[in-house]
């Protein structure tokens, strides 16, 4: 038995240091379990709190590693620096030596442990790092994860309960204050605790089998159960799309639509945003996806719908010669989201083209192709010697605006699915560019509304872009980068079922969060986009013969096929309404609510993956009939 504080070694390398924050005393003691094939080893503490009087006192378990350039990862929730200098979004940033709170730019930062995708927190430095893992909740309360750095070292911690600190982020530029739970010990009262660490190879991607491993342990603890299979999840997903987003007048998908009908008259209308992207929040994307079920279920109505939208599109171009950015029902065709004057940005602009290429597949229309070449031709044009296809482009000029990001990522499987060498050719120069991305492990510009944040969309983006490639050229890097991209990817995938409150409405509903991905570190609530390279993923497993990836692409798909409207009245919204968000910590909402607005891409994105999964499983059993 040794007495508070309790430095322990582990055995793998490196020492653990145990403290309590508040007044003593405490006994303290601990035990290693059996090291996993990753290194990673349990363990268990026993504290025992020896004082006369109630205390309060947070338990924090800490490592240390030399670093004067730390990289962190908290899956999910921090990555390296997290916020690059340049990026215009305010949200944390890690800077070393800084203590700008008012400007979220710290040395140290302290969250609660729902905020990640997995409650983890990892460090690497020069030669090497170390990771704490823990679980959501302890019996003192929600776990906390902090990073820190001073004279040349690295710190990560795991505090029960959590303190969140130098700062609250909720959403916003405005910081709110730091928080700090609490957990009184009484007289005598004793606790264990179980963490889970290891030391770390210098290579930052060390994470990815540390995290399967991790995954694979809680998924037992943590079910998932649909409320529709896949088929049934199609048709409600199609019919949300038609009957609350399309409009036929002019022929648009209205990017969100309101739960409430009656909310302010006018059947909601209020509520609605008039307005529609050409690709990620609404548009071509999910037109296809609509395509594509109606002609399979034989629905007229959706085929004519989804046709109408893609023909708006292409039969207005920019100047420049691509798409839009965005259609505005008072102003008609206008930029993208940016605080750059005319800027179209090149993520939407390469998801309206290559779906709209995707789109050709399932009806021929020399209109939809024009407009495609056009877009491809015009990008091709613009692309640097170095493989660069810009951030921002001038919508009349065509002038690229913004190099900065990865955000070019999308066009390269526009490009390879476009056919034609010169086409392949500049999908292969600019894998070539971005594969710096993925390889340093920070993938950043894709959404328009967090300018160069780190998001799942960007890694979702690198998905493609490396699979497609791979499928057109059959080259071995193209193949590693997707598998690099879909680990990194992962990192925002939640690995375990968040506990809600039993009277808040995810709690109610009985929400299973495994599956779910954090949208990033900037937009901290889950969402369903991830649902976009469901095949691409699928058929990554495939090509490595590693069956993860397709399970893990599965399990987003069952994930989504909960808290769906299958009738007028279900959660409090009609049949097809499909929310953008579900807050799985405290962050723009309370944790437990879930937005009551229905999105073009949420339903858009659930009916692309279910059609994905539903032809592959036709595919399968053709080629078993053909035998």
């Amino acid at each position: 038995m040794v007495t508070w504080p309790l430095l322990i070694a582990d055995p793998g390398g490196g020492e653990v240091a145990v403290e309590v924050l508040g007044a003593g005393p405490y006994t303290m003691s601990g035990s290693w379990g059996e090291a996993r094939p990753t290194g990673r080893r349990e363990l268990r503490l026993t504290i025992r709190y020896d004082g006369a009087e109630p205390r309060a006192g947070t338990v924090r378990v800490s490592r240390r590693v030399p670093a004067a350039d730390p990289w962190w990862l908290i899956p999910g929730l921090f990555y390296g620096e997290n916020r690059p200098a340049a990026c215009r979004r305010v949200f944390p940033r890690f800077e070393a030596g800084a203590d700008r709170p008012g400007e979220m730019v710290s040395a140290r930062w302290g969250f609660r442990a729902d905020r990640a995708a997995t409650p983890a927190v990892m460090v690497w430095g020069e030669e090497g790092g170390a990771c704490l893992i823990a679980d959501e909740e302890s019996a003192l309360g929600a776990t906390g994860l902090a990073i820190g750095h001073e004279a040349g070292e690295a710190v990560i911690a795991l505090l029960f309960p959590y303190q969140e600190f130098p700062i609250t982020y909720y959403g916003s530029a405005l910081p709110r204050p730091a928080e700090a739970a609490t957990y009184v010990w009484q007289p005598g009262e004793t606790h264990e605790l179980t963490v889970a660490t290891c030391p770390l190879p210098a290579d930052r991607h060390a994470y990815a089998p540390l995290l399967r491993e991790d995954r694979e342990l809680r998924r037992p603890a943590a079910p998932v159960e649909p409320w529709q299979d896949v088929e049934e999840a199609a048709g409600i997903a199609a019919e949300g799309l038609y009957r609350w987003h399309y409009d036929p007048d002019p022929g648009v998908l209205l990017e969100t639509v309101g739960f409430d009908r009656e909310v302010s008259g006018g059947d909601g209308e209020r509520v609605d945003r008039q307005a529609m992207h050409v690709g990620w929040v609404s548009g071509i994307p999910w037109a296809a996806a609509l395509l594509e079920h109606g002609l399979r279920t034989d629905r007229p109505e959706h085929v004519a719908a989804a046709s109408r939208v893609i023909d708006f599109i292409c039969a207005d171009l920019s100047p420049s010669g691509t798409f839009w950015g965005t259609w505005y029902r008072r102003s008609g065709w206008s930029q993208s989201w940016s605080h750059t004057k005319d800027a179209l940005h090149a993520r939407t602009l390469g998801e309206a083209t290559l779906f709209l290429l995707r789109a050709l597949r399932h009806r021929h229309d020399p209109a939809w192709e024009a407009a495609a070449r056009s877009n491809l031709d015009v990008m091709v044009a613009r692309q640097r010697p170095d493989g660069n296809l810009g951030t921002l482009h001038h919508a009349a000029t065509g002038e690229v605006l913004s190099w900065s990001g990865a955000s070019g990522l999308t066009w390269i499987a526009a490009l390879c699915e476009a056919g034609g060498e010169s086409y392949l050719r500049a999908a292969e120069r600019a894998g070539a560019y971005y594969a710096a991305f993925v390889e340093d492990e920070f993938i950043y510009g894709a959404p328009e509304d967090v300018d160069l944040a780190p998001t799942s969309e960007d890694g979702y983006a690198a998905v493609i872009a490396y699979m497609a490639l791979h499928r057109a050229t059959g080259a071995g890097r193209w193949l590693d980068l997707a598998r690099r991209a879909a680990d990194w990817t992962l990192t925002f995938r939640y690995s375990y079922n968040v506990r809600f409150g039993p009277r808040t409405p995810l709690g109610v509903y009985g929400f299973a969060t495994r599956g779910a991905d954090q949208a990033s570190p900037s937009n901290q609530h889950l969402h369903a986009y991830g649902l976009v390279c469901t095949d691409e993923l699928i058929a990554l497993s495939e090509a490595l013969g590693d069956p993860y990836y397709a399970e893990r692409a599965h399990e987003t798909l069952a994930c989504f096929r909960q808290l769906l409207p299958a009738a007028d009245g279900d959660v409090n919204a009609y049949r097809g309404m499909i929310t953008e968000r579900y807050y799985q910590t405290d962050c723009f909402q309370p944790k437990g609510m879930y937005l009551t607005l229905s999105h073009a891409w949420s339903a858009g994105v659930l009916l692309l993956a279910c059609e994905q999964v539903l032809a592959r499983d036709r595919a399968r059993l053709a080629d078993l009939a053909s035998r």
